[in-house]
């Protein structure tokens, strides 16, 4: 089992989740987060003062897969979300040793 987690731009949720739904992903977490990279952050304007926060606003994708769709998952994600411009995001894979579903108890590969 592997964990896909993605940063994404929040307004490329839909379409992110659009294409994991169309590769028969049953399920996946989504939360919010605030971190910065490569894109830094840049200046707002408030009640007409000028700041720059120092995070920016990113939406997180969290998928728990069987290996042998690690690839499509990926290319799924990557074409769903790309915009060509810094701060597009990025994706990790991690290895799981064990997943439990806990209404039923199942464990491993039973529990996806």
């Amino acid at each position: 089992m592997l964990l896909i987690s993605a940063v994404i731009q929040p307004f490329m949720l839909d379409d992110v989740r659009a294409a994991l739904t169309d590769l028969g992903c049953h399920g996946m977490t989504v939360s919010e987060v605030q971190g910065f990279g490569m894109q830094k952050s840049h200046s707002e304007v408030y009640r007409g003062a000028t700041y720059t926060p120092d995070y920016v606003a990113k939406s997180k994708i969290e998928v728990l897969i069987h290996e042998q769709f690690v690839e499509q998952v990926i290319d799924a994600i990557v074409k769903s979300a790309r915009t060509g411009k810094v701060g597009d995001g990025k994706i990790w894979v991690t290895r799981v040793e064990d997943a439990v579903r806990i209404r039923t108890g199942e464990r491993g590969d039973q529990a996806l």
